[in-house]
C-alpha cells in the first residue's frame, strides 16, 4: 500500500477532506444501481501503512468490523477521546480495514459514466481499483462518490479495494457521545449514467403551492451539447410544456460551457400541504433530454409543500406556531452497531410516532438517508445535524484554520444531500464544539445556499440566547433549568424561539418532571419544546462467557428489554477498554431492543392530541391539542373506574374540533352514588389503518377525577415520639390478640419472611449516583442504618414499638402501632428525620413475603412504572401484573418497579390465597424480587439472583427521579424533607 495516497498520510492532514471525490448532490441514483453489499475479502491491519500480506478473512458490508469477530472491539467514550494524541494526530496503533472484491462491470454500461458510491466509512476512506488510486474521503456519516469511468472496462471484472482507517484527524471532530467503531457502515453500490447527466436537483415547494425545481446539468466529456432540455411531472401531470432550454425565458439562469442550469416552475391549485400531522407528499420526476428528445437522465423525488420561518420569537410551520416534541436519535443497532436496516429505521419512527413524538434531531451527524425518506412519509420535523463534535478539544479546533475546510465541507455536504426533504426544517452546525470562526464560515455558506430554513447551534446560542450576532437563529440550550427558560421568555428580551436541543436526560430510571416542563412550555409564549436525550440505550448484545459482541446472528436473544441467559447488554468498559465512560451510553427512552421504557408512556400522555381539561356541570371539557387537524382520525371509548372494583365502559363520540378548540361533552354514565373514588378515562385509538399504526392502536388515555375518595372515618392516631418509654420485656406483648411480635419488636406473620421495617434507602438510580445524592446518602449511613429497640408496649392487644435507626449523620426515631383487625393487622407508623437528613431517597416501610405470591393486583396508577415526578402517563384504575413483570430492567440495576398513587393492593398465589394491603392514602409502592442491596451490589442484570418471595416497599414519601445524571435535578417539591412523616396501612390475609 505504499502509493501516493499513503505518502500523503491523509489520516493526519485535516486540510485534506477529500481527493477525487465527486460533489455531493440530491439526485436519486438508487434505480438501476448495482448493489455491492455482502461479504468482502477482509484484512485488519495494525496501521494504515502496514503491508497487506496476511491471510484474507471475510467481513460483511455494510457493517463495522468491531462487531464482526475481530480483535478490535467497540469502545465507548463521551467527553474524552479514546487516545491521548492531540489534534490532528492519531495513535500509531491504528486499526485499518482493507476490503476487497471483484466486480463484473456490466457490458451494457459501455459509453456511460460509471460511479462508485460508498454510503459511509469510519473514518478515512481510500479507494483503489485494480491497484490504481482513485480517491479519498473523510466524514464518517455521509456518502462518497468516485468516477470510475476511466479505470474500469464494461464487460470486464475489476478489483475494488476500500481501505478504511479508524483513527485520524477527523476523529477529533467526530468525538460524539457514542461507541467508536470502524468499518463501512452503509451500502456500497455502482451506478451508471449518460455522459450528459443531472448533477443536482434543488426543490423549493412552498405552502402556497408554488413549485420551483432548479437543476444543474453536466457532461462527462466536458462541454455541454446543444439542444438539451428538462421536463418534469408532478404526480403524473406535466410541470411545463417540454421545450428546449432557452436562457432568455428563464429568469436568472446561468449557463457555461461545462455547467447548465435550468428551472421548472409551476403552481399547484388546492395543494395538499405537508406537516408532521398530515405529511402529504407528491411524486416529482425530473427528466433530462438530449436534443433528439430521448431521455439522458432521470431523478425521482417525494416532495412536500410547506414553509418554515421564524417570526419574532416563534418558529412557524405553514404559518402555525408548532410545539417541538422531539428526541435525539443515533443510527444504532445492538447487533450491527452503526448499520441500521430500512425495517429497523421504520420501526424506530413508527414507535416514536405512537408515543407522541413529532421531531428528531439527528444526533450528532447526518443519519442514514433512508431515515429522511421515512420522516417525510410518516411525519417528523427534523433538525439535521452536521458530523462535527470536537468535545475534548473543542475550544482549540473551533478557530483552527487547518479544520476550516472540514467544518464547511461537512455542513455543506449535509445540506446538499438533504435539502429536498420537507421533514428537514432546521440545519444544525454540529454539537459541543465550542464556537469559532469555522462555525461562522459554515453558517455563511448555508445562509447563501438555502435561505428557506433557519440554522441552530447550541455552542453559539449558549453565549447569548437573544444575541442576533451569533450563528444560531434559535436559542437551543442543553439542560437549561426550567425556571431560567420561563424567566427568559417573560423577560421581554427574548428575540428567538427557545427550543432545547437536549433536555430530560433519559439515563436509567429517569425523565422526572417531564410533565412539569411541558406544563410550563404550553403555558409560556416563547417556549416551543425540545429534544429528549435520547432515543436508544446503546447496549451491545454481548456473550457473558468471552465478552465478545454477539453480532449479526443474535436475533432472538433478547425480549422485552432483557437479554437471554448467557448474554447481557454491554456498556462502556465491558469490552476491556481502559478509557471509557461507563453506563453513560445507556441513556435512552427505549431499551437496546427498542422496548419502550415507562417514560415513553409519560411522554405519550403529555403529547396527547385529545385532552380532558376539567369536569363540570355533569360533563367534561375536551380540547384539541393538535396544530393542523381535527379528530376524524381518532376513535374513543369511555371507561369509568370505581374504587370498589367496578369498571364501566361506553362508546365515545369525539366532537368536531379544530386545532385549539374546546367543547363540553356530557358524561357518558350516571355516576353511581356508591363505589367510592371514581375516575373517568377516555381511551383514544386510531380510527383507521395509518402508515404508523393499525386501526385500534392506543394513542392516549386522558383521565379526570369525578369523585374523590371518602375521608377515612378513623384517623391515624399518633402521639409524640417524645413520650416513648423504656424498653419492656418482650413477653408482655404476647397478649396482643392476633398481633404477634418477636423479641426485637418486629411483627410476626405467616405470610411474611421479613417483618415490616423502616426504609430510607433505595438502590441509587443513575441520576442519584451522577447527581451526587447517593454519595451523600452513603455518607449519612442511610444504606446501613442500625436499628435499636427503645420500647415495646402492649395495651389491650394493641402493640406500640418504639425504635431508633442510627446513621453516621443522625438518628431517626420510628414508631409502629400494631392493632389487630378482622383478618389482619393495622399498622400505624411515624418517623422523625433529623435536620441532617434533609433530602433522603424515601421514608416508608419494607417487608418481604413468602414464595408463591406471584400476582399483584392494585387500584392506583399503572399499569406501568411511575414515580412522584413521572406519573402523568399512568392512569388510575384497576391493574393486574405478574410480580416478575413489575421490575424494569434498566441496563445498570437500580431502583425500579415503583407504582405511584396506589390505594390498595393484593399479592396472590394461583389458588387466590395471599395478602391484601389497604393504604391510608395514595402511596408509592413497589413489589419486586430484589432488595435494594441486591441491586446496588451488581453492575449487570445477568449477575442478579431473584429472591423467591416479594420485596415490598410502602412509602410515605419517595424522592422524585429528576434528570441529574446530565441536567437539572428533580424540583424541591419532589424531594423528601426532614421532620415527622406519618402513614398507615392494613394487612389482611386473603
Amino acid at each position: 500500500m505504499t502509493d501516493a495516497l499513503l505518502a500523503l498520510r491523509p489520516w493526519e492532514a485535516p486540510e485534506v477532506t477529500s481527493w477525487g471525490r465527486l460533489p455531493m448532490n440530491a439526485v436519486d441514483r438508487r434505480s438501476g444501481a448495482l448493489p455491492l453489499d455482502g461479504d468482502w475479502r477482509f484484512q485488519l491491519l495494525s496501521a494504515p501503512d502496514a503491508p497487506v500480506d496476511g491471510p484474507w478473512s471475510s467481513s460483511h458490508v455494510p457493517g463495522v468490523w468491531t462487531m464482526q469477530d475481530t480483535d478490535d472491539l467497540p469502545q465507548y467514550t463521551n467527553v474524552q477521546m479514546p487516545f491521548p494524541e492531540y489534534p490532528p494526530h492519531s495513535p500509531a496503533a491504528n486499526p485499518t480495514g482493507v476490503y476487497e472484491r471483484e466486480v463484473d462491470i456490466p457490458a451494457e454500461w459501455a459509453g456511460r459514466r460509471i460511479v462508485l458510491q460508498v454510503g459511509a466509512a469510519e473514518s478515512v476512506l481510500l479507494v483503489h481499483v485494480d491497484g490504481r488510486p482513485v480517491g479519498i474521503s473523510k466524514d464518517s456519516h455521509l456518502a462518497a462518490e468516485f468516477d470510475l469511468t476511466g479505470v474500469v472496462r464494461p464487460g470486464s471484472p475489476a478489483t475494488l479495494r476500500l481501505t478504511v482507517v479508524k483513527w485520524s484527524d477527523a476523529s477529533h471532530i467526530e468525538d460524539q457521545d457514542q461507541w467508536w467503531h470502524g468499518g463501512i457502515t452503509r451500502s456500497v453500490l455502482l451506478y451508471a449514467t449518460d455522459p450528459l447527466h443531472l448533477a443536482d436537483v434543488t426543490v423549493r415547494a412552498a405552502y402556497s403551492g408554488e413549485l420551483r425545481v432548479d437543476c444543474r446539468v453536466r457532461d462527462a466529456g466536458g462541454a455541454l451539447p446543444d439542444g438539451w432540455y428538462l421536463a418534469g411531472e408532478l404526480d403524473g401531470q406535466p410541470l411545463a410544456q417540454d421545450a428546449e432550454f432557452d436562457r432568455a425565458n428563464v429568469e436568472d439562469e446561468r449557463v457555461s460551457d461545462f455547467l447548465g442550469e435550468a428551472r421548472l416552475l409551476t403552481t399547484v391549485p388546492e395543494v395538499r400541504t405537508w406537516n408532521a400531522e398530515t405529511p402529504e407528499l407528491y411524486g416529482l420526476t425530473v427528466r433530462l433530454h438530449r436534443a433528439d428528445g430521448t431521455v439522458a437522465d432521470t431523478s425521482r423525488h417525494r416532495i412536500g409543500f410547506r414553509d418554515v420561518e421564524i417570526v419574532g420569537r416563534d418558529l412557524l410551520v405553514n404559518g402555525e406556531r408548532v410545539f417541538i416534541r422531539g428526541v435525539n436519535r443515533h443510527d444504532f443497532h445492538p447487533l450491527t452497531g452503526r448499520t441500521v436496516s430500512y425495517d429497523d429505521m421504520r420501526a424506530d419512527l413508527v414507535l416514536l410516532k405512537r408515543f407522541g413524538f413529532n421531531a428528531i434531531r439527528t444526533a450528532h451527524y447526518p443519519n442514514d438517508p433512508t431515515l429522511y425518506d421515512l420522516a417525510d412519509e410518516l411525519g417528523f420535523y427534523v433538525v439535521d445535524e452536521a458530523d462535527i463534535e470536537s468535545h475534548d478539544h473543542a475550544h482549540e479546533i473551533a478557530d483552527d484554520p487547518r479544520y476550516l475546510n472540514a467544518f464547511v465541507d461537512r455542513v455543506s455536504r449535509m445540506v446538499l444531500r438533504d435539502k429536498n426533504h420537507p421533514s428537514v426544517i432546521i440545519w444544525s452546525l454540529g454539537n459541543e464544539s465550542d464556537y469559532g470562526a469555522n462555525h461562522d464560515a459554515a453558517a455563511g455558506w448555508v445562509r447563501r445556499h438555502d435561505p428557506t430554513r433557519p440554522i441552530q447551534y447550541e455552542g453559539a446560542a449558549k453565549l447569548g440566547w437573544a444575541d442576533p450576532e451569533l450563528a444560531s437563529d434559535i436559542a437551543c440550550p442543553m439542560y437549561a433549568p426550567l425556571e431560567d427558560c420561563v424567566a427568559h421568555a417573560l423577560s421581554g428580551a427574548q428575540t428567538k424561539p427557545l427550543i432545547q436541543c437536549e433536555y430530560s436526560h433519559a439515563m436509567g430510571n429517569s425523565n422526572g418532571t417531564l410533565a412539569d416542563h411541558w406544563a410550563a412550555i404550553e403555558a409560556t409564549p416563547g417556549l416551543q419544546g425540545g429534544f429528549i436525550w435520547e432515543f436508544w440505550d446503546h447496549g451491545i448484545l454481548q456473550h457473558v462467557n468471552d465478552g465478545r459482541p454477539v453480532g449479526r446472528g443474535g436475533a432472538g436473544l433478547y425480549d422485552n428489554g432483557v437479554a437471554a441467559p448467557g448474554y447481557r447488554w454491554a456498556y462502556g468498559g465491558d469490552f476491556g477498554e481502559t478509557i471509557h465512560d461507563g453506563a453513560f451510553i445507556a441513556d435512552g427512552v427505549v431499551f437496546p431492543d427498542r422496548t419502550p421504557k415507562p417514560a415513553m408512556y409519560e411522554h405519550r400522555e403529555i403529547a396527547a392530541p385529545v385532552r380532558i381539561e376539567c369536569f363540570r356541570h355533569e360533563g367534561v371539557v375536551l380540547t384539541n391539542h393538535q396544530h393542523f387537524r381535527g379528530f376524524d382520525w381518532l376513535a374513543a371509548v369511555w371507561v369509568l373506574s370505581l374504587e370498589d372494583g367496578r369498571t364501566l365502559t361506553a362508546p365515545a363520540e369525539l366532537p368536531e374540533l379544530c386545532p385549539g378548540e374546546t367543547a363540553a361533552v356530557p358524561l357518558p354514565f350516571a355516576l353511581p352514588e356508591d363505589g367510592g373514588e371514581a375516575w373517568l378515562t377516555l381511551r383514544v385509538t386510531t380510527a383507521q389503518d395509518l402508515p404508523w399504526a393499525p386501526r385500534g392502536t392506543e394513542v392516549c388515555v386522558p383521565q379526570v377525577l369525578l369523585r374523590a375518595a371518602d375521608v377515612p372515618q378513623e384517623p391515624v392516631a399518633a402521639g409524640s415520639l417524645a413520650a416513648a418509654g423504656s424498653i419492656e420485656a418482650a413477653g408482655s406483648v404476647e397478649a396482643a390478640g392476633s398481633v404477634e411480635v418477636d423479641d426485637e419488636g418486629l411483627l410476626v406473620h405467616p405470610l411474611l419472611t421479613a417483618a415490616p421495617a423502616l426504609s430510607l434507602w433505595r438502590a441509587p438510580t443513575d441520576n442519584d449516583e451522577l447527581g451526587g445524592m447517593a454519595q451523600r446518602w452513603r455518607s449519612w449511613g442511610l444504606d446501613a442504618l442500625v436499628r435499636k429497640v427503645v420500647s415495646v408496649r402492649e395495651d389491650a392487644g394493641r402493640v406500640t414499638v418504639e425504635a431508633e435507626y442510627a446513621g453516621a449523620a443522625g438518628v431517626v426515631r420510628h414508631r409502629q402501632v400494631l392493632t389487630p383487625v378482622a383478618g389482619g393487622v393495622r399498622v400505624e407508623e411515624e418517623a422523625e428525620l433529623p435536620e441532617a437528613f434533609d433530602d433522603v431517597a424515601r421514608v416508608g416501610t419494607v417487608f418481604e413475603t413468602i414464595a408463591g405470591l406471584d400476582l399483584l393486583d392494585w387500584f392506583g396508577q399503572g399499569p406501568w412504572e411511575s414515580y412522584p415526578d413521572r406519573s402523568a402517563g399512568a392512569p388510575v384504575g384497576h391493574h393486574s401484573v405478574p410480580v416478575d413483570g413489575l421490575f424494569t430492567p434498566y441496563l445498570r440495576p437500580q431502583e425500579s418497579g415503583g407504582r405511584h398513587g396506589v390505594r390498595r393492593f393484593t399479592l396472590s398465589a394461583p389458588d387466590a390465597t395471599g395478602l391484601a394491603v389497604v393504604l391510608d392514602e395514595p402511596r408509592q409502592v413497589s413489589v419486586t424480587r430484589y432488595r435494594a442491596e441486591d441491586l446496588t451490589a451488581v453492575t449487570h442484570h445477568d449477575e442478579l439472583v431473584p429472591r423467591p418471595g416479594c420485596v415490598v416497599h410502602i412509602d410515605a414519601a419517595h424522592r422524585g427521579l429528576g434528570t441529574a445524571s446530565c441536567g437539572p435535578d428533580t424540583f424541591p417539591s419532589y424531594r423528601v424533607a426532614p421532620g415527622v412523616h406519618r402513614w398507615s396501612w392494613t394487612l389482611r390475609v386473603l
